[in-house]
């Protein structure tokens, strides 16, 4: 749809403007308790379509291990971070982590 299309189109240009080339997405159980909505999950597909980003998916296991290898050595409180941007900042730690120590597995 056309809304689909501008929030793909503004997503790359925010992480164009910013010069991100890479994006990691915590998987959302397609069923149950933590389901996510249909527009969650259009988002999801419209990022992982942008050509020029290195897109990567974690599941909640993924992250769960990553973390007990390599905990994250700061509270979150400490960051400065509102406590809404939590998962974001979990989620770029485990893909960095993921990235320096298992690079075969991204």
């Amino acid at each position: 749809t056309e809304v689909m299309r501008k929030f793909q189109f503004d997503f790359a240009k925010l992480m164009q403007d910013y010069q991100i080339d890479s994006v990691a997405i915590r998987q959302r159980a397609p069923k149950g308790k933590f389901a996510g909505s249909a527009n969650g999950f259009k988002m999801e597909t419209a990022i992982q379509l942008i050509k020029e980003l290195d897109v990567h998916l974690f599941t909640v296991t993924e992250v769960k291990e990553q973390l007990k290898r390599n905990p994250i050595p700061i509270d979150f409180a400490e960051t400065g971070l509102k406590k809404y941007q939590e998962n974001a900042f979990v989620n770029a730690y485990v893909y960095l982590m993921k990235k320096t120590y298992r690079s075969e597995e991204l």
